[in-house]
């Protein structure tokens, strides 16, 4: 078992499934190595338990629960297989592991309403193989599971989420642990996913790796550790100058907090110079807070344009507003020529006149601002993040930071990025401003931009991860991660 960095959606899977037993001599043998996958897993996990209930469904997942149930049973474990009315096997692979269970001693309830004591539930009833909301009879069930306050072990996948996006229709299993199979489902990585799979693993089922290597991954994985691969030591002989010059946009009369956010955020991640155009009465504030940032009082978009010339990257966006004042910047920001990094306030200006950007710029917005930028409502950009994140490339161009639960970077011609870290605690105002900073400071240092998206929104999440482990989520602030930031841009 392992933590994958290649996620695939369900077409692929049953396309490596199908070569898998035409290799192994059939399902048979695939479904009892997933089957025994999942009791290894048990014993990984729960090595105490004496007593499982496993939910079995009446398809291949189903299959897999009874395999596991059998080996449970033939270990000396208490076994229940608990089963809907209807959920009788339906395939014949699922019907003759479920005789080979009952074989050895197996029992099977059918579901009352109530569930037997137990240690541990095992999640057998739909895997990779529901794509809609669960029926009535299905939810009921599902419910009480989710009542039972019990470790809940989910083969393949917890039941009621769809593996390739991530959505939550109705009810679904909230797992304790999930084991995937062959490799890792891209829906898990994601959205309303992660508050149903608890702590993933995948087991590849000793499947040869060539089998995986010819199929195209839906996304690629990114956790903490990859930041090293972005950042190397600087040389010794660096001067400010080779790490680039990032000028900051925004903070209107009211909003001038985020702006200063924002120019911490980049100098800490790194960049040489960091200049600020803010509102004339900021200027004070801001240089007591970072008297490190230069700071420009501007109240017209003609004060900003000597500055916006000696930039390398443009940040713009955090408390900008979107009046004249806002808009006026925002035009010459966008016109200026320089990649741009395009967030809060800014993105609300160009929902409300679309323009096609260039390629170099970075559009980071949350998923109110993604539907604002669609045209759609926020639930259907969360239904499919992936899917939003790349009509955005394409509406839009440029590279888009769709911030969230296992936010999603894409660009044009790229397989999309998604971030295996952050945490709940980052739920709060200025977040988003703080990683604008961050991602105009790794491209001022030379990387180009869907580079320097990937790893400004890895390095702002594993910051919040340690922020958080500090002093909790609930509470953590912003400025809290400046620390963080500082010390794991520093490989």
């Amino acid at each position: 078992m392992s933590q994958p960095s290649s996620l695939y959606d369900t077409a692929v899977l049953r396309r490596i499934e199908v070569q898998a037993a035409a290799l192994l001599g059939g399902d048979h043998v695939l479904m009892q190595r997933a089957g025994l996958a999942g009791w290894r897993g048990v014993l990984a996990h729960w090595p105490q338990v004496q007593r499982l209930v496993v939910v079995c469904g009446p398809g291949n997942n189903g299959g897999d629960g009874y395999v596991l149930a059998r080996h449970a049973q033939q270990a000396g474990r208490e076994v229940r297989v608990l089963r809907l009315p209807t959920h009788a096997p339906r395939t014949e692979l699922a019907r003759h592991m479920e005789q080979e269970y009952q074989a050895a001693g197996g029992r099977v309830d059918v579901f009352d309403h109530t569930l037997a004591e137990t240690d541990l539930i095992v999640d057998a009833m739909f895997g990779i193989g529901l794509s809609r909301a669960p029926d009535a009879e299905v939810a009921a069930l599902m419910t009480v599971i989710n009542d039972a306050t019990l470790p809940v072990f989910a083969l393949d996948a917890p039941s009621g989420v769809d593996t390739d996006t991530g959505e939550v229709r109705g009810e679904a299993i909230r797992a304790t642990r999930t084991l995937q199979f062959i490799a890792a489902h891209v829906g898990l990585a994601t959205g309303a996913a992660l508050d149903h799979v608890g702590i993933c693993d995948v087991a590849a089922l000793d499947l040869p790796a060539d089998l995986l290597a010819t199929m195209p991954p839906a996304a690629h994985a990114l956790f903490a550790d990859d930041v090293d691969t972005f950042l190397k030591p600087r040389h010794r002989n660096a001067h400010k100058g080779q790490s680039g010059r990032v000028l900051c946009i925004g903070g209107d009369h009211g909003k001038g907090g985020a702006i200063v956010l924002c120019a911490e955020a980049a100098l800490r991640s790194g960049a040489g110079l960091v200049d600020v155009a803010t509102r004339t009465s900021h200027v004070p504030a801001l240089l007591a807070r970072r008297p490190e940032a230069m700071a420009h009082g501007v109240d017209a978009a003609g004060a900003v344009r000597e500055v916006l010339a000696a930039a390398d990257v443009v940040a713009i966006g955090p408390g900008l507003g979107q009046e004249t004042w806002g808009k006026s910047l925002y035009d010459a920001a966008i016109d200026c020529g320089k990649t741009c990094i395009i967030d809060a306030d800014a993105l609300n200006v160009l929902a409300t006149a679309p323009r096609l950007l260039p390629a170099n710029c970075i559009l980071t917005p949350h998923p109110g601002e993604a539907a604002r930028l669609l045209g759609i409502a926020t639930r259907d950009v969360q239904a499919d993040r992936r899917a939003a994140a790349h009509t955005l490339c394409e509406r839009y161009g440029g590279v888009v930071v769709l911030k969230g639960a296992g936010t999603v970077v894409a660009a044009r011609g790229q397989t999309p990025r998604i971030i295996c870290a952050g945490n709940p605690g980052m739920a709060v105002g200025g977040m988003g401003d703080v990683l604008t900073g961050v991602i105009a400071a790794l491209c001022a240092q030379g990387l180009p931009s869907f580079e320097a998206a990937m790893c400004g929104a890895l390095l702002h999440a594993a910051a919040g991860d340690a922020a958080a482990r500090d002093g909790g989520e609930r509470g953590l602030l912003p400025s809290d991660m400046f620390v963080h930031l500082r010390r794991l841009a520093n490989p």
